[in-house]
């Protein structure tokens, strides 16, 4: 029988409005690789537009650690492209694990991931799930708190990664740094303690949000608007322009209904942060 292996691995959220390059989420939604010893390479995906040959992310990641030949790679994913909800880390957390647990290799996965992805906030997240905290060294993960869920909405329109880190100056006030260290403590000690109410306090920026408000001002909007629609906060997440509603389990139905109104165009989706990051299953 071939060796086949099927990998799930989350969606993630980085940034969190004040841990900009530090602090990810996983959330629940996911990307599935199997991948099946067959004798010949093969490459199917069901995401429009994505390649299918050896430069698909997936392919790539896996081929870091053993080539891929006489493999089938099967791809489906629930997460949106160019969104910033960690497609691209997505996939390669999941090449890099089939590829290790596949041949038993034991690789050091995240070392890869961050080599591949440029920065370790989404990969993490991916490879470990709940939140992470990453500065330098090994990531500090934390559990999701009980009783806070998270609604993304997001806009039919991409923004690209490169053009929201171009519109961050090299140099920031003193002003918004110590704002930025504060509301991370803030979120951290929230997370770490179960308190919705400190997390709601926490979820603050100053560095990165507004000065990409131009590239997304709908998602700036709906940001300020948050409270009103019943959230506790919300973030861009990573570089946009989805933006991450932050909830108490029992507001969440509220929140979804009224971005649905306000934002009738953008697709909304009730969402777990979720505990468990890549995950395989082993078939034969």
């Amino acid at each position: 029988m071939n060796r086949r292996r099927t990998v799930r691995v989350p969606a993630s959220s980085a940034n969190l409005g004040p841990g900009y390059d530090v602090m990810a989420a996983a959330l629940s939604l996911s990307l599935e690789l199997e991948v099946e010893e067959t004798g010949a390479f093969s490459v199917e995906c069901d995401v429009a537009g994505v390649p299918l040959d050896r430069d698909n992310l997936c392919v790539r990641a896996f081929e870091r650690l053993h080539p891929a030949d006489g493999l089938a790679f099967r791809i489906r994913s629930a997460i949106p492209a160019a969104a910033g909800l960690g497609s691209s880390a997505a996939a390669i957390v999941a090449g890099l694990t089939a590829a290790d647990h596949l041949f038993e290799l034991d690789a050091p996965l995240l070392d890869h991931a961050v080599a591949l992805e440029g920065h370790p906030d989404n990969v993490a997240a991916a490879l470990l799930g709940g939140f992470v905290i990453c500065a330098g060294g090994d990531p500090v993960r934390l559990d999701p708190p009980t009783g806070l869920e998270g609604v993304v909405a997001t806009p039919s329109r991409p923004v690209s990664t490169a053009d929201a880190r171009a519109a961050l100056p090299a140099d920031v006030p003193l002003f918004d740094a110590v704002h930025n260290v504060a509301h991370g403590a803030l979120l951290a000690v929230g997370l770490a303690r179960g308190d919705l109410g400190i997390v709601a306090r926490g979820l603050s920026d100053r560095l990165h949000q507004g000065r990409r408000a131009h590239l997304y001002p709908r998602s700036i909007e709906l940001i300020d608007h948050a409270p009103q629609l019943g959230a506790l906060g919300a973030t861009i997440s990573g570089a946009g322009p989805t933006v991450l509603f932050w909830c108490n389990w029992e507001q969440t139905g509220t929140v979804v209904d009224g971005l649905r109104d306000a934002a009738p165009e953008w697709d909304v989706r009730r969402v777990q942060f979720a505990a468990a990051g890549a995950d395989v299953e082993a078939i034969a």
